[in-house]
């Protein structure tokens, strides 16, 4: 059975300059190199931003010996996760997007929807997350670690992205 998680990061600009960082080829660049200090290897894989809206690409490798005991027993190698990430077109009431997260020959899977909107101090950004694991007897103990570092990844993330924003919008 898959888990479910619902996650917002509110922030105090409007919801235009947080699109606007989102569509920026750079934001994405930055946050990567700010990840290298966890895991030397991340990157931007594609990336593109048009009239249809935004979509990139993120490999990250996380070695094995980073991993937590129960990952451990699962994955034998590195973890290499491919995460993509979108929004559509630009609504400035609700602009909506997904993001999902791979592993190859990963014992799980985790899909998501994302949606931008005004708030009386800013805008916000509300992810739902689900995950599942395929895994007998250990799967609901994977599945709520991944939710436990989602927290975690998303927190940070928005702490990122509100930097971000002051720095360079």
């Amino acid at each position: 059975m898959a888990r479910r998680l619902s996650y917002s990061a509110r922030y105090s600009h409007p919801v235009e300059k947080l699109y606007q960082a989102q569509n920026t080829r750079q934001y994405w660049d930055d946050m990567m190199a700010g990840f290298q200090m966890i895991s030397p290897h991340c990157e931007v894989e594609s990336f593109t931003s048009d009239e249809t809206g935004m979509k990139v690409v993120l490999k990250q490798t996380i070695g094995r010996d980073q991993l937590p005991a129960l990952a451990q027993t699962v994955l034998m190698k590195d973890m290499v996760i491919t995460r993509e990430e979108s929004f559509g077109v630009f609504d400035p009431d609700n602009t909506k997007g997904t993001y999902t997260a791979s592993i190859p020959a990963g014992p799980g899977s985790l899909n998501g929807w994302q949606e931008l909107f005004p708030t009386e101090t800013g805008c916000t950004v509300r992810k739902t997350s689900e995950v599942k694991v395929f895994i007998p007897f250990v799967n609901g103990k994977l599945e709520q670690l991944m939710l436990v570092n989602l927290v975690d990844l998303f927190r940070a993330e928005a702490e990122y992205a509100k930097d971000w924003i002051d720095k360079n919008l």
